[in-house]
């Protein structure tokens, strides 16, 4: 890669990518129980809860994450499911190359902006990703960061404070910091061809290569976990005092669908032979689209119909499993852990009971909780209305979520 004008005519990605940092080792913080970015708080992973925050957000679309190469397996364990969704490459010997790199495995992709985020900042949320992308411009950085509100000194040779600096205009930068894609990536390569590696944030690269970035404002809450303490005090944050006084919402979802012309329906994430299939958009699966609806009401986040429009062709036939996998995402990424599944399917034909575990085990793999918080039942309509005179199934669906913070009084 030379110029950012020497840009290949690949068709553009219109969604945005982002590129995670997760390849540090951190001494500051310690390493007795492993990196920062895979110690654990509120009973997660410090990188899977920023995994979440990105993929459950809807204008996010290609996802690298750049590790160490000795971490390939932890990484695994701690992305759960998500691990799948991602692109990971190996990091470099420092941030810098590790982004670079990132930048790299993007290039088929082509996606017209990029965020740049380190891991181990996992309170980072939509508003700020959505003030970031907003802020990008063709030519143009965007770069999230607080005012300095302490006093700064300079220190002398001697250790004696040398001078008070002033805090006018200066700002600590927060990520994730966003570019025009071909620029940054770029800028990055220039830079390596060079040997400048003394670069310490994406954004001073940015600065280097002549590419504007603008300030946009931070969140105080987005704090980078540098120290072993970032980490206890994040735990806290997450899983202390809140846990007596648990917020816990339930949600519930309805379905139906009618009957068509086919040879087997999906309930549950299982296919099963049958005479007859489901009508709908999607796989009209009704047991996972009453369940999205459920998981999406915890949360306040709209319906089905909201985040998958039945009037959009990309939705045409798809497996309903990605339906639910992003309402759980969503209802992870705003602070909730689901305790519970509860779904009735109402049915007269085909029968549930011979499919009933393996409908629990996909759930269970879906929404990433054990078997037994998931409840998968059948009942008929005693042969009333129109599930009676078998036109179609219909589903109820019920789910229980946990999350951070007391309820309201």
């Amino acid at each position: 890669m030379t110029d950012a004008s020497e840009m290949p005519a690949l068709a553009t990605d219109s969604r945005v990518a982002v590129v995670i940092v997760a390849a540090g080792r951190g001494a500051r913080a310690g390493q007795a129980d492993g990196p920062k970015q895979y110690q654990r708080i509120g009973g997660h992973a410090v990188i899977a809860r920023t995994l979440d925050i990105f993929l459950a957000h809807p204008r996010i679309g290609p996802v690298v994450v750049a590790i160490h190469a000795d971490d390939s397996a932890l990484f695994r364990s701690a992305a759960g499911a998500n691990a799948d969704r991602v692109i990971t490459v190996t990091g470099g010997a420092s941030r810098q190359d590790s982004v670079r790199l990132g930048l790299l495995a993007l290039r088929g992709h082509a996606p017209s902006q990029v965020l740049v985020h380190d891991a181990v900042r996992p309170f980072v949320d939509a508003e700020l990703i959505d003030r970031i992308i907003a802020a990008i411009g063709e030519r143009q950085g965007a770069l999230p960061a607080l005012p300095v509100a302490d006093t700064l000194k300079r220190e002398s040779a001697a250790g004696m404070i040398g001078e008070t600096v002033s805090r006018n205009g200066l700002h600590a930068a927060q990520t994730p910091q966003g570019f025009p894609f071909w620029p940054i990536l770029a800028a990055h390569e220039k830079a390596h061809r060079l040997g400048k590696t003394d670069f310490t944030d994406d954004a001073a690269i940015a600065e280097w290569a002549h590419i504007p970035v603008k300030i946009v404002p931070g969140s105080p809450d987005n704090v980078k976990l540098t120290w072993a303490r970032d980490i206890s005090m994040a735990d806290q944050r997450l899983s202390g005092e809140r846990l007596r006084f648990p917020d816990i919402r339930t949600g519930n979802g309805y379905d139906v669908h009618a009957f068509e012309p086919g040879d087997h329906v999906v309930l549950c994430g299982v296919s099963i032979p049958h005479d007859k299939k489901l009508a709908g958009h999607s796989d009209a699966d009704v047991g996972l689209h009453a369940l999205t609806d459920a998981l999406l009401a915890t949360c306040g986040a709209g319906d089905i119909g909201t985040h998958f429009p039945p009037s959009d062709p990309q939705w045409k036939g798809v497996a309903s499993r990605i339906f639910v996998e992003h309402a759980a995402r969503l209802v992870r990424a705003r602070g909730g852990r689901i305790a519970n599944a509860d779904i009735t399917l109402i049915c007269e034909a085909p029968r549930v009971g011979p499919h009933r575990e393996a409908m629990t085990e996909t759930l269970s793999e879906m929404l990433a909780i054990s078997r037994d918080r998931i409840s998968i039942k059948a009942t008929t309509n005693e042969k009333l209305g129109f599930v009676g005179r078998e036109e179609g199934i219909a589903a109820i669906a019920t789910a229980s979520v946990v999350f951070q913070g007391d309820v309201p009084e």
